[in-house]
């Protein structure tokens, strides 16, 4: 398999559905950090970032949303003081899709370790 952060988004064919569970933990496992939580009753990737300051977390949250304004696809932040929360899932399919493990891994590409 190509490297999931090398990979580009491709838009959802209308009527698609969400990626069975074992897909999703097989996919996991090549993105380290982050984890499955159901929220809503959707599944979603979610992982918090560490950083020294908010300022660094917040230059963290910005590189994001560049990335999410680029493949037009767009996670929830929650951004506090040394800390971000990503979590990535698809709305139109109710769940995750191979776009959401391709910008997990582009996300984790962005962390810079401190």
């Amino acid at each position: 398999m190509k490297e999931l952060n090398h990979m580009v988004c491709v838009p959802c064919p209308e009527g698609s559905h969400p990626m069975p569970d074992a897909q999703c933990r097989r996919l996991l496992e090549y993105i380290p950090g982050w984890e499955l939580v159901t929220i809503e009753n959707m599944t979603r990737l979610q992982r918090t970032f560490t950083f020294s300051d908010f300022s660094k977390a917040l230059a963290f949250t910005n590189q994001i949303g560049e990335l999410a304004e680029a493949e037009q696809h767009h996670p929830e932040l929650l951004i506090g003081w040394g800390r971000v929360t990503v979590s990535w899932w698809t709305h139109s399919v109710k769940g995750l899709h191979m776009n959401d493990f391709i910008m997990a891994a582009r996300t984790g590409a962005l962390a810079v370790p401190e």
